[in-house]
């Protein structure tokens, strides 16, 4: 049997958009969001919300998550997400507790489905993949971007592509910021999310919004409106 973790993290010291993790979306703590789609996918032995807050672990687990106390040294600005990862793995296996994959659900996409989060693993377990993330597309051409330089300035990002067609191009895809999956083994070797053999569940924009500010938020409450959310 296939053992799989589901770790959603959740610090409280969010400065955009304080206290974010928890704030109310349509009358939910936004978290909630992400524990009943991991829930409702099937998918883990085990959901875990990683925080050093007391008022989020406790919003979780009314959600019906289980709690990782966090070390408040990985609740910092300067914390790496692959650090807070692998220490939660690293303390479930000293309580033997081992796992085959693990899924990153970050709590501030709640417009992402349980059967998104539920392609992302199957991808990540393919004998041919051991990383895979949701995607989504991109609004306007990404490789026409400009850099800004100190004065104001504008210049290509990418000056041999800047003036190519799109269907010169190909399809691009960016991490839509929901959902990341590996497999254990490989994570612990390369110690990334964009490790080899990575594979891509598309999203469309619309379940895509990950809040970070003010105007993702607004913009997660019309989709929601627009989806039907109630």
């Amino acid at each position: 049997m296939t053992r799989r973790l589901a770790i959603i993290p959740a610090r409280g010291g969010s400065k955009r958009l304080p206290r974010k993790n928890i704030l109310p979306f349509l009358g939910r703590p936004i978290i909630a969001y992400t524990i009943e789609a991991a829930t409702k996918s099937g998918c883990f032995t085990r959901i875990l919300v990683s925080t050093e807050d007391a008022e989020i672990a406790d919003a979780a687990r009314a959600a019906g998550a289980e709690i990782h106390q966090r070390d408040p040294s990985l609740a910092t600005d300067g914390a790496t997400l692959t650090e807070v990862c692998l220490d939660i793995l690293a303390s479930e296996e000293r309580d033997r507790r081992t796992y085959d994959t693990f899924a990153c659900l970050y709590p501030t996409a709640p417009l992402r489905r349980a059967d998104d989060i539920a392609a992302v693993v199957a991808l990540a377990e393919r004998p041919d993949t051991d990383f895979a993330l949701a995607v989504t597309t991109y609004p306007l051409p990404p490789h026409q971007a400009l850099q800004i330089a100190e004065d104001g300035a504008l210049a290509p990002m990418w000056p041999e592509l800047v003036d190519l067609r799109a269907d010169k191009i190909g399809k691009l895809v960016v991490d839509n910021g929901s959902t990341n999956a590996a497999k254990v083994k490989a994570f612990r070797m390369h110690r990334m999310f964009y490790g080899p053999r990575l594979a891509g569940h598309v999203m469309p924009r619309e379940r895509s919004v990950d809040i970070d500010e003010q105007n993702d938020y607004d913009l997660a409450c019309w989709y929601a409106n627009k989806l039907g959310y109630r």
